[in-house]
């Protein structure tokens, strides 16, 4: 599942079968189903100051896996061992002292900010709330902060609705930069952005991996950023992992007939030099409240066959790995 370069190391961050799961109180599909499987028995290790990126269809459970995580949703079953400590199920005391090493980006910089605030108070909260400096430092270091994400230190006595949406994402970066963490879950932290802003936030966010040894889970769906900023990609769907390989074996040979289609609607900057045929998916999202049997993918795949749809398929390989019956015929 790994790439020879990681062969040996230990990882940062591994999840192991997990599952996040949500109540259905009322209504029709209650009475077919009890729960929303959001994520339904995950696999992922991440490395020291890699970058994995996280992509599939909108619902198919990708940010449910980053708050998961980071623990702003409780997991159903299954162990998140971060340093090889199991913090599945920590209570708010001990979670308080892993979240100095664990921090998110979220999708939306405006809301994600509080806009009663300052952003001097903003990033300065973090650093009060864990004890990372005495009091009369602080100031200095939210100077600090937002000169490394490329802002100057005078705006720090502006409030969030006065700034651009990529200026206010560079906030939420610094913001979760304060603590120094060693994780951080970026969770579509430019879908919401112009593709030129994308572009800058995505450079800063490389730069400040070399700069500080972060490792990055990158959450997206935009398959451009995933595979500029990813070493490796996991594709999920409905819930379950897929695929996942290095980033140049994904877009080289993608194993899984998912990913195909994926990759088959990544555009390209002359249509006429698309080398490979656009693969349509037929069929709606089965519900993540009553899945399919066998492999969840199989009502809508051109290669299923009698097993697909009696046996959920492992993921399987080691350095490139898939789950699908098919890929092994």
């Amino acid at each position: 599942m790994v790439n020879q370069e990681l062969a040996g190391r230990q990882p940062l961050l591994q999840i192991e079968q997990l599952k996040t799961y949500y109540p259905i109180r009322k209504g029709v599909i209650s009475r077919t189903a009890s729960h929303v499987k959001a994520v339904d028995g995950v696999n992922l290790a991440i490395y020291p100051g890699e970058t994995v990126g996280l992509v599939g269809e909108s619902g198919c459970g990708k940010s449910t896996i980053g708050r998961t995580i980071v623990r702003l949703e409780e997991p159903t079953e299954g162990r998140i061992l971060f340093r090889g400590d199991d913090i599945a199920h920590y209570g708010s005391k001990a979670m308080k002292q892993v979240r100095s090493d664990m921090q998110m980006i979220f999708q939306d910089p405006y809301s994600s900010l509080n806009p009663r605030k300052r952003i001097s108070d903003i990033l300065a909260e973090p650093l009060l709330v864990h004890g990372i400096l005495p009091k009369e430092q602080v100031a200095g270091e939210v100077e600090k902060l937002l000169e490394i994400v490329g802002l100057p230190k005078s705006y720090k006595n502006r409030y969030p609705h006065e700034f651009s949406g990529g200026q206010r994402q560079r906030i939420g970066i610094a913001r979760a930069l304060s603590l120094k963490p060693k994780l951080i879950v970026c969770d579509e932290p430019v879908s919401a952005l112009d593709v030129s802003i994308q572009a800058q936030v995505l450079n800063l966010l490389k730069d400040l991996q070399k700069e500080f040894q972060l490792t990055y889970l990158f959450i997206g769906h935009g398959l451009g950023a995933v595979r500029y900023i990813s070493d490796r990609i996991a594709v999920m769907y409905l819930g379950k992992v897929v695929e996942i390989a290095t980033t140049e074996s994904i877009f080289r040979q993608p194993k899984h007939p998912y990913t195909r289609a994926l990759l088959s609607a990544y555009p390209v900057p002359n249509p006429h030099l698309r080398t490979k045929e656009r693969i349509v998916i037929q069929g709606d999202v089965p519900s993540p409240a009553n899945p399919p049997s066998g492999c969840r993918f199989h009502t809508r795949c051109p290669l299923a066959m009698a097993i697909c749809r009696e046996q959920e398929p492992e993921l399987k390989g080691a350095q490139h790995s898939v789950a699908c019956f098919a890929s092994e015929a």
